[in-house]
């Protein structure tokens, strides 16, 4: 039997788009059918797996149904096509300088195509740059465009010296797994965040793609190229990321079959999910502390009142005798 499948997908329908799919940009519904959030859908996981680790996060309290998997889709580097790995090869002592945007950027406004192929231009190393837009002007003979680029084989090459990127968190993790130093060009969402960390461990230079001019990205990747301590740096952070007792994707594999195996693991999921906001946030005994002490504030109030009423009653009446 041909199971109906319902997906949560606002992109563009798929070419491979079958019969028995239905593409919905939200689906709000539980498995009671009835409305409901996304803080309350996600309050529903049993195991967190997130995508990042400490070799990149900043310590921080977290839950027993978290598991940190930074890095599952790293791997090592497989031999490149015959015709990139001959370029790379081309590039000699000076090494090459790997340049991708990611898939959600198909291409630039031609002013900034020519602004960052002019810097790149400037540069001794070979750049492999992923670019499916039109060849900008100011293209150097040093540079090479491709439309797709194999991203883990070029970052484990040994010829490879620096890696802009949007800051993606896969793009970012291969860097650290082969220890290649980084140019952020963070364009939105948690790309941001990820070139800030890398930035504070001292293994990347972030610029802002708005307002960079062709010097700052050529001396940003002068920097990570010619200064060892990015180099170093980034290094020390492959170094910790290897240094695992067990794979990042083998911890994820044992954690889902884990929670298969026991039918959940509600053991490890904190109760704070199944309280209401103002439960969570303990508003209710707030509320119930402040109508304590105004209650009891306001009997103090009262017989303080009531006595003073009293004896200034008693005061008169002696005063009168």
């Amino acid at each position: 039997m041909l199971q109906q499948v319902l997906w949560r997908y606002p992109g563009k329908k798929p070419e491979t788009f079958g019969a028995n799919t239905r593409l919905y940009e939200w689906i709000p519904q539980n498995d009671l059918g009835k409305p409901t959030t996304l803080c309350e859908t996600m309050g529903k996981a049993e195991m967190w797996l997130i995508r990042t680790s400490w070799d990149f996060e900043f310590p921080h309290p977290s839950l027993p149904n978290f598991e940190y998997v930074g890095g599952l889709h790293c791997k090592p580097a497989k031999p490149l096509p015959k015709e990139l790995e001959e370029f790379v090869q081309s590039s000699g002592k000076d090494g090459v300088v790997l340049f991708t945007l990611g898939s959600m950027v198909k291409n630039l406004t031609e002013e900034k195509s020519n602004m960052i192929a002019s810097a790149l231009a400037q540069l001794p190393q070979k750049v492999v740059w992923k670019y499916s837009g039109k060849k900008p002007e100011t293209l150097g003979d040093n540079t090479r465009l491709y439309e797709w680029i194999p991203q883990n084989d070029v970052l484990g090459h040994p010829q490879t010296r620096a890696f802009i990127t949007h800051c993606g968190t896969n793009g970012i993790y291969e860097a650290i797994y082969h220890g290649v130093p980084v140019v952020g060009i963070p364009l939105f969402g948690d790309q941001f965040d990820n070139i800030a960390r890398v930035q504070a461990k001292g293994a990347a230079v972030q610029l802002d793609l708005l307002t960079m001019t062709s010097s700052d990205l050529l001396n940003a990747l002068k920097a990570a190229i010619n200064n060892p301590s990015y180099k170093e740096n980034a290094m020390k952070l492959s170094r910790i990321h290897h240094d695992q007792p067990v794979k990042p994707l083998d911890r994820a594999v044992f954690w889902i079959e884990f929670v298969m195996r026991h039918k959940g693991a509600k053991h490890l999921r904190p109760a704070a999910h199944d309280l209401t906001w103002y439960q969570y946030h303990s508003l209710d005994v707030i509320g119930f502390l402040l109508a304590c002490v105004a209650a009891i504030t306001f009997l103090v109030t009262k017989c303080g009142l009531f006595c003073c009423r009293k004896l200034g009653k008693t005061a008169r009446k002696k005063k009168r005798e």
